[in-house]
């Protein structure tokens, strides 16, 4: 498991032009696969605290990457979505990971490449499992 741990620390190092923190970036994630969300539901995924989380939405709101509206049923909460900047940002940073790891895959022998491949099959069906 620790090469897995390695392997993603270097991604999301490589992976992060904008030179967001952890939490930061992964909020982005999320915002871009799941779409508006609460602080509340962001930080409950995230499995931190909502001041947490109400800290990193703050930030990303200062740097114009998310944007809030009215929550449509309960005044009280806000919902918060990737502005323009922020989905060119995610997109920037899935695009820098994805020509990190190719060329690092590139880089292999024809035997490490197979072997990868082989070894990233076993992980899905463990991830799936």
């Amino acid at each position: 498991m620790h090469s897995t741990g390695l392997l993603l620390r270097r991604l999301r190092s490589e992976g992060n032009p904008a030179e967001l923190s952890f939490s930061q970036s992964a909020t982005l994630g999320r915002l871009a696969r799941g779409g508006p969300a609460t602080t509340a539901d962001l930080a409950r995924t995230e499995g931190i605290k909502p001041q947490s989380m109400g800290a990193t939405m703050a930030a990303l709101e200062r740097e114009g990457l998310v944007a809030r509206a009215p929550h449509p049923t309960d005044g009280r909460q806000a919902l918060y979505d990737l502005t323009p900047l922020g989905l060119e940002t995610r997109a920037r940073q899935r695009l820098v990971k994805r020509t990190w790891l190719a060329a690092a895959m590139a880089g292999l022998d024809p035997a490490e490449q197979a072997s990868l491949a082989v070894a990233l099959k076993t992980i899905r069906k463990l991830a799936e499992a």
